[in-house]
């Protein structure tokens, strides 16, 4: 790039002589090294693009925040996701940005408060038309609208949260009602603060000195 100013310089300066040339011999050689340096410029390679990605990083300034916060609602024709960002209003519209594909979409927000916060959905739960889907900018919020393609109800947004409803369900339907029971049980444990601890495992000991005092037949 330098060279190729530089290169302008001395062909503006040659042309500048030009001018101001009598002599013809003095013009001949002034004509000939024109015509040099209009073909050394022609030649110069032309600036290589900057990468798109790096070019995107560069315009980005300051650093990127995961958004995991949402809320999320449906219609007959959309689901809606709500983001709450402080001040997002104030941005220009260009700075919000949402890329949708039939079965997810991402969001990126720049440069608010200095900082670029991201969100990504993958693996959404049904397909989305991407032309019919958009976002709009609310006082302090974001809400993503993706249009559905079939006008049903979504019980949740993605495949992973839907598998593992079913998973969690699964563990608790079993043909065996005391297995369900027990299963509840240790998950209530398991998550259960130290009172809660407590009251189970004195249900256990009191479930189990009945069982020997043959009160009860069923194993809870």
């Amino acid at each position: 790039l330098l060279d190729l100013i530089q290169l302008q310089k001395d062909l503006e300066e040659v042309k500048e002589l030009l001018t101001k040339a009598t002599r013809k011999r003095v013009c001949d050689v002034l004509v000939a090294e024109k015509h040099r340096l209009e073909m050394e410029i022609k030649n110069q390679p032309p600036p290589k693009p900057k990468d798109a990605a790096e070019e995107e990083k560069s315009s980005l300034g300051g650093y990127t925040v995961k958004i995991n916060n949402y809320g999320w609602d449906q219609s007959d024709k959309f689901v809606k996701i709500y983001i709450s960002l402080n001040g997002v209003q104030k941005l220009p519209a260009e700075n919000v940005q949402v890329n949708f594909t039939e079965r997810s979409f991402d969001l990126l927000v720049k440069n608010l408060n200095g900082k670029n916060y991201t969100m990504t959905f993958n693996n959404l739960l049904k397909p989305i038309s991407v032309e019919g889907s958009s976002r709009k900018i609310k006082t302090d919020t974001i809400l993503v609208m993706c249009k559905k393609k079939r006008e049903e109800k979504w019980d949740c947004l993605t495949q992973v949260e839907k598998e593992s409803k079913e998973k969690e369900k699964a563990a608790y339907d079993t043909t065996d009602p005391s297995e369900g029971l027990m299963n509840i049980l240790k998950k209530m444990y398991a998550e259960g603060d130290d009172e809660m601890k407590r009251t189970i495992n004195k249900a256990w000991v009191e479930s189990r000195e009945k069982q020997y005092k043959g009160d009860i037949p069923m194993d809870i």
